[in-house]
């Protein structure tokens, strides 16, 4: 009888603790985000992880600050972790540059942090810290803007304008690059 009680005992321990949840992951430093537009017949998705400011407003873009510390500085992710992606089903032009239909990832020369160029690049799938200069298809000139607030989230923007033109911007910290999008 003794036996049985410990047995049984056992079971309702064992029982007991495979029922309890695990505790919560705490969510991601730097959590996947996709912004995506139709603009005329094209659609165009960027892909990236969103970073935060947390505490760091100031220290961000300076030639000492946060993003100084890539292997790849002064280009930039745009983002964090895996390279920011971007896909368009049609040709488009991104400020002056033509960007075919397909797959690219999107960089920041940030050298100067308050004149941001937009770099696209041919090479797809690498990590964020891994950026191939002669991979490149090209480059733009962001128009800069200062936002209302500080964007503790990275965020890219992609928005319609009505027939064939549109926006792509980039907001984090305490500025913003802008470029326009023209479907072909």
């Amino acid at each position: 009888m003794k036996r049985l009680f410990v047995c049984t005992s056992l079971l309702l321990v064992a029982a007991t603790l495979s029922a309890q949840t695990a505790p919560p992951k705490a969510p991601p430093k730097s959590p996947a985000a996709t912004e995506s537009a139709t603009i005329a017949s094209a659609n165009i998705t960027i892909t990236y992880h969103s970073p935060g400011v947390k505490g760091r407003a100031g220290q961000i873009f300076t030639k000492d600050g946060l993003i100084s510390h890539d292997s790849t500085y002064p280009i930039w992710r745009a983002g964090a972790n895996d390279a920011t992606k971007l896909h368009t089903d049609s040709d488009i032009m991104i400020g002056t540059l033509l960007v075919p239909k397909g797959d690219y990832t999107l960089w920041v020369n940030i050298a100067d942090p308050d004149n941001w160029i937009l770099i696209v690049n041919k090479q797809v799938g690498q990590w964020g810290v891994k950026y191939d200069k002669a991979q490149d298809l090209g480059s733009v000139k962001m128009t800069m803007a200062k936002p209302p607030a500080t964007v503790e989230s990275l965020k890219f923007t992609l928005k319609s304008e009505g027939g064939n033109k549109g926006m792509l911007s980039l907001a984090w910290e305490d500025r913003t690059g802008m470029v326009s999008i023209v479907v072909k």
